[in-house]
Formats: C-alpha cells, structure tokens, sequence
C-alpha cells in the first residue's frame, strides 16, 4: 500500500477556505457522480443518508449528482433527480437538511443535457432534443436549433432553480458546464455552429453560459456562491477542447466570471495531466492563473487508472498522494474533487487523515450501481 506523511497531508488538506460566503473546513470535495437512484426524479431517504455519511465523514464541501433544471428538454432518464417541482424539492430539502446534521455543506449540481436527449425518454417523452445548432457531438444533426425563446426559458430554468436551492437551504450552487451536455455544447465549435451573437468565436460561444451565471447570480444573495463546472473533454469525445490556448481559456473565463462565477471546478481525467505545452498547470492551475478565482481540480485522486478504464473492466488500484499534496502546498489551486474513492467508500477522507491506507476500498465497476 502506498505511504506518505500524514501530518503533511492534514496540514495542506485541513486548511480552512472561504468560497464566497460560505466557510469550508477543508479542502476536499465529493465531486458529482450520476447515481440514477431518484425513481420519478425525486431523491428519497437514500439518497439523503447517501450524502450525509460523507458529510459525516469529513468532506468538507459535497456536491451531488446532476439535477434537472425545469425545463422539458433538460432531461434523459427517470431516475435522474429533478430540481423542481414540489415533490422533488421536498426530497432535495431533506437532503440538504441531512447533510447539514451531519456537519457538512452541500451545493446541487444544475443539469440541461441539451442534445445528449433521447426523444422518447423520461422526463418528458415529447420533448424534443435541442442545442445551439441541433448538432449531436458526432456531429449528425439530429435535433432543433435553438431559438432565442428557447435560451431564454432555460436561463429562466437554470435561475429558478438556483432560487429554490438558496430557499431549501442549500449552500451553493453549481452549473454543469462540461462533458458535453448544453452549456459545453454552446463552448464546444464542434457543436456550436451558430453565427450569431451565441456563436463565431469564443466569446460568442460563451454569451449562453454567461447568460446563466448571471441569470442564477441575480436571483441569489450576493454571498451565495456560484461554482461553474468545465471540461476540454466530452463524453465519447476525450481529446476535445473548448479553448486551444491559454488566451482562449482566459476570455472564456473572463466573461464568466464577471457574470458573476465564484469558482471553476475544472474536469479532467487525470489531475496530474498539463494543460498547455510549456507548463506542467494543469487545468485548474491555469483557470485560477488566468480567471482569478478560486479552483477545484479533479481526476483520478488517489486511483491507478481513469473512470474509463475501469468500465473497460481494469480494477483500480489505490495509490499515493503525494503529487496531489505537492501541488496544493504551492497553491496551484485551492480544493480538490474526489469522486470514485468517495463513492466507494464513504470514509476515504477519515482514513486517508489517519493514514489507515490499508483500509481503503479499491474502485470496481461493480459500485456504480450501488448507494452505499
């Protein structure tokens, strides 16, 4: 099993961080994972007890799996939480309720699939399959442009569910900005062909998500933070990229944290992977190098190999630190997401500050369809 000093490792990962207004008591977040455990859209006491044996646990900031925002197209499965209406809502109130008598905190991750839909599916059957320019990341056309009447009601969608997150008690909010869903589809030019003023460049390609950040800041307190996920890579799709220079990345960022972003939670495969040529920043390094703001990196923590692999069927092993340790002494960036060590074992961050490393659960395929 691999070692490293854990007076080191408390010291760099107990230091307190303010996000916003919220104060963190560490620097560890449990990153987003669809769990597809929300029969009819609507979380239940698993789902709650789910969150809060982490939050029990130590991890300083959680943020859950993709939600649906209230919009008809948002959505692809019925067992995907909603973000609205009111059973849901009530659901997603005893969650956050849960986590907070646990010790934690607690942001809903705000989801539209965009293109990803199936016509047909759950939530809404009939709802058809939309994004910037109809096209699929294959790059067939299989869905509708939108119109602005149609970017106007899912900015509406996005702020009413930042809304009811900051009512439920919610201490944050994040916007899924990657993966290939419908804010990355208007970043990404493979799947923004537009010419208009959400199109042609880069800055164009960000005024739709611009639009929700600022549409979710103004109906939310000023102190209430807005976290803002991206990715170069999409799903099926691993060495996209939604900016091909720092000097890209840097407008892109630029507009969206003047819209009012407190944080970029930036995804990658590998943490440890640089971004550009002639750095060794990765992602996260470079978006709080160029943005300003506070970063959150992720990929593949404390795990041999990538999600990807392990659905290809290698087992991951558990592995060192060290590296992670190195790059947040010397404030790289200021938190870290941990996702498939956390949903395999809700203690990881206890054990890993105990330096009980012989006790941790290597990640199978097999967990994905547990809630443990």
């Amino acid at each position: 099993m691999p070692t490293y000093p854990v007076e080191r490792a408390k010291d760099i990962l107990l230091r307190p961080f303010s996000l916003g207004g919220l104060a963190l008591p560490n620097r560890v977040v449990m990153a987003p994972m669809t769990r597809e455990f929300s029969p009819g859209g609507v979380p239940g006491d698993d789902v709650a007890q789910y969150y809060a044996r982490r939050a029990a646990a130590g991890v300083g900031l959680i943020i859950t799996e993709g939600t649906y925002v209230g919009h008809d197209s948002a959505g692809n499965s019925a067992r995907v939480p909603h973000f609205y209406g009111d059973e849901a809502l009530g659901g997603w109130s005893a969650v956050a309720e849960a986590v907070h008598q646990a010790g934690g905190r607690i942001m809903p991750q705000l989801w539209h699939v965009g293109m990803d839909r199936t016509v047909g599916n759950p939530p809404v059957p009939d709802a058809p399959r939309i994004g910037p320019s109809g096209v699929a990341l294959d790059g067939t056309k299989l869905g509708r442009e939108m119109t602005q009447a149609d970017i106007d009601n899912v900015v509406a969608a996005y702020a009413s569910a930042a809304t009811a997150a900051e009512a439920l008690g919610f201490d944050g909010v994040e916007i899924h900005g990657g993966h290939g869903y419908l804010i990355d589809q208007f970043l990404w030019p493979h799947t923004n062909r537009r010419t208009d003023a959400y199109g042609a460049d880069v800055a164009g390609r960000t005024r739709f998500a611009a639009e929700v950040v600022a549409a979710c800041r103004e109906a939310v307190s000023g102190d209430f933070p807005i976290s803002f996920r991206f990715s170069q890579w999409k799903v099926n799709h691993y060495q996209a990229r939604i900016a091909e220079t720092p000097q890209e990345l840097e407008t892109m960022l630029g507009l969206l944290a003047d819209a009012g972003t407190d944080a970029f939670h930036c995804s990658t495969r590998r943490f440890n992977l640089p971004e550009f040529e002639g750095s060794d920043l990765n992602l996260a390094g470079w978006a709080k190098k160029l943005s300003g703001k506070p970063a959150v990196t992720v990929g593949s923590v404390g795990l041999s190999n990538e999600f990807l692999q392990v659905f290809q069927g290698e087992q991951a092993t558990v592995t060192g630190i060290g590296e992670l340790l190195d790059r947040m002494e010397r404030d790289e960036f200021d938190l870290v997401a941990v996702g498939r060590p956390l949903l395999g074992d809700p203690e990881w961050l206890e054990k890993v500050l105990a330096g009980r490393v012989d006790e941790l659960t290597p990640f199978h395929v097999g967990l994905v369809g547990s809630l443990h």
